[in-house]
């Protein structure tokens, strides 16, 4: 009697715990079980010359970590591709001596994401992100942290796009 009355509360929290599980409301088709991420083109003036390179990398790691998909060149089911279009540093906040006392950097990254299963699904989006820092900080000094935070944040909203129904 007392293994009843133990395993039906446990059989609801277990029940109940594996409900949160798919919080992210990712929906994934079934037929679909391949990705290809291709290199993205730099056409953005002044960006480091393997900007490029690295968000086309940072964007395979978002999907194989987030996903069961399976990245593949040959036939794959889904394709990304796009180009860094904006690279931009911009100074804010103006103080006393024309100066500023915060610079802004902003990536922009225009994404084409196609399906090969569903000829409908197929879109063309520019996501942005910025991040602020210091004036009188060097770029040069802050910038790889800077871009992995922008990244972070643009490969979270291109994975969304792709992957949500929200």
């Amino acid at each position: 009697m007392f293994k009843i009355y133990f395993a039906i509360p446990f059989f609801v929290m277990m029940t109940s715990l594996t409900s949160c599980y798919s919080f992210r409301g990712i929906s994934i088709d079934r037929e679909v079980f391949t990705f290809y991420v291709d290199d993205f083109e730099l056409n953005a003036l002044n960006a480091p010359v393997t900007l490029d390179q690295d968000f086309s990398e940072a964007l395979r790691d978002k999907i194989r970590r987030e996903t069961r998909l399976t990245l593949s060149e040959v036939d794959p089911d889904l394709i990304f591709s796009g180009a860094i279009v904006r690279y931009d540093v911009t100074a804010l906040d103006p103080v006393q001596g024309e100066r500023t006392a915060l610079n802004r950097l902003t990536i922009g990254i225009r994404v084409e994401y196609e399906s090969m299963k569903n000829e409908e699904d197929k879109w063309q989006r520019t996501f942005s992100f910025f991040e602020d820092f210091p004036a009188d900080q060097n770029l040069a000094d802050v910038e790889i942290q800077l871009i992995e935070t922008i990244f972070e944040q643009i490969t979270e909203d291109v994975f969304n796009a792709a992957f949500s129904n929200w």
